[in-house]
């Protein structure tokens, strides 16, 4: 009878504490979704139905006249923001309200979550003016070599497979091009994806982003009851694999830069030193002179640093140049555009890739741009209140802690900003269309002082392995190409395709 009653009571306190904000948008008189039982607003994400950025974009569209839209994530307050202004303000005047990204609860997190994209506060701030000189001009160039051996594998990847008149998975060919680079300049190391079909960073990959039912029900739980987030831990399964690899390299180097000029050398310079920023989060008594805080690098904060770099690194740029590839397939004259814009370039360089020459491969840019911009890697971007705040414009007051989430996807396919927003045209991208309105709601790689650090790096990567496929093969669609792939429902943070993007590579005859 007392178990019984126990039971009750257990099952009445757990239906308030999940039902405790919902009425949070109704008095602020902010239109929104209804939330459920448990799941808030996201039920279909959590069940694996629609991913993230799915169920952002369907909001985004079903309330065409608002400025903000309201949901829960669990018991979590989140507002959706469509208008391109209070974005602006968001990403960058008002950073000290929203300098969180909102990825973890605390900073007390596992190991591998306390890297540069997931971290908030002044760990984020230290990290970041830290690891800011490792992606200058300077350092890309001399990173640049690297690019080229592994562009030279992928041609020789793909030849083989043009030669077989097989069809290749361009989601997967891109993504072992990548999986290479990162290795190569993240962990010092030949990953050997793209001739190794059980390369082991091929499957560290995977292993990273691939959303399992206990990945899914972890988030659950962490999303319903925060405290629980450490013990909880996402990478668990590779966290020691990571660790160890990070180790080995670094005693090997004998603790210093050894002129690779690779990520690794980069860091191996500050680890174990103090670094030291003027705080974010708090302020000296009188409000006036800047306080400072201090962290040290340790082995620890140094491999979760060169995990995201490598996890980052490779499947944005694995999902935004297969995309590119996808669309040049379905746009034979945009190709045949890109490919003269490549051979052009290539003459003058003596038929050499180099950073430069790369470079000055405009049309390629855009076109690459243009991708990015119809399937961005990130469908949305994410930020959290770090106080109580005021939006004057549309006279709403939200909490600390409260979600904000930018619609990257849709405000990219809005015909409010974008003419014919579903036509694949890389000029759009020329100086001359590329104008204010544009520039206010394109964000492929963020914007602000938490844009993406390494987003010179992952267009220098892609352009690269653009480059080398398009100067040497035609793409074309297989027999089982979708002309419009479905995304995964299963995507966490980066965009994936359902089923991949199988196309024909058709090497290229020249005169």
């Amino acid at each position: 009878m007392y178990f019984l009653i126990f039971i009750a009571i257990l099952i009445v306190v757990f239906y308030l504490y999940n039902i405790r904000i919902f009425n949070y948008w109704t008095i602020r008189r902010v239109k929104h979704e209804k939330p459920v039982l448990l799941f808030g607003t996201y039920y279909n994400e959590y069940l694996q139905k629609q991913s993230r950025s799915q169920l952002v974009e369907e909001l985004y569209w079903k309330y065409p006249n608002e400025k903000v839209v309201g949901a829960f994530r669990f018991t979590t307050p989140e507002l959706i923001i469509r208008d391109p202004e209070i974005i602006k303000a968001i990403l960058n005047n008002d950073f000290s309200s929203f300098y969180s990204r909102g990825f973890n609860h605390s900073n007390d997190v596992e190991i591998l979550r306390k890297n540069l994209f997931a971290i908030d506060g002044d760990p984020w701030r230290m990290l970041r003016q830290r690891m800011t000189p490792a992606f200058t001009s300077g350092k890309l160039k001399a990173m640049f070599p690297l690019i080229v051996e592994r562009s030279e594998k992928l041609q020789s990847r793909t030849l083989a497979a043009a030669a077989r008149n097989y069809s290749l998975d361009a989601r997967e060919l891109m993504a072992r091009y990548t999986t290479d680079f990162i290795g190569a300049c993240g962990f010092g190391i030949d990953a050997d994806a793209l001739n190794n079909e059980k390369s082991a960073f091929r499957k560290l990959g995977i292993k990273i982003f691939n959303m399992t039912p206990n990945k899914a029900m972890k988030a659950i739980i962490k999303d319903a009851f925060p405290y629980f987030e450490k013990t909880l831990a996402t990478f668990i399964d590779i966290e020691s694999q990571v660790l160890n690899l990070v180790k080995h390299i670094v005693n090997e180097r004998n603790y210093k830069p050894c002129g690779r000029n690779d990520f690794i050398d980069i860091m191996l310079e500050y680890l174990n030193k103090p670094m030291e920023a003027e705080s974010i989060e708090k302020r000296s008594d009188d409000d006036k002179d800047p306080v400072k805080v201090q962290m040290i690098l340790d082995i620890n904060l140094f491999a979760a640093q060169v995990f995201v770099f490598f996890g980052a690194g490779f499947e944005t740029s694995a999902s935004s140049t297969s995309y590119t590839l996808h669309l040049l397939a379905f746009n034979p004259d945009v190709q045949k555009k890109v490919q003269d814009n490549i051979d052009q370039v290539l003459v003058k360089h003596n038929n050499k890739f180099s950073y430069e020459a790369v470079k000055e491969m405009t049309y390629l840019e855009w076109a690459f741009k243009e991708g990015l911009r119809i399937f961005p890697s990130l469908g949305y971007l994410m930020r959290r209140s770090t106080n109580k705040f005021r939006f004057k414009d549309i006279n709403l007051d939200i909490d600390e802690r409260v979600n904000i989430i930018i619609p990257v996807q849709a405000l990219h396919l809005d015909p409010n900003y974008w003419d014919n927003p579903k036509e694949f045209r890389p000029e759009r991208f020329h100086p001359d269309n590329f104008g204010a309105t544009q520039k206010m709601v394109y964000f492929p790689f963020g914007d602000g002082p938490r844009k993406c650090i390494g987003s010179r790096l992952g267009l220098m990567q892609s352009m690269a392995g653009l480059a080398a496929i398009l100067s040497k093969f035609t793409v074309e669609p297989a027999a089982e190409t979708v002309r419009y792939p479905t995304v995964n429902p299963k995507s966490n943070v980066v965009q994936s395709i359902k089923g991949g993007l199988p196309l024909m590579f058709r090497e290229r005859k020249k005169v």
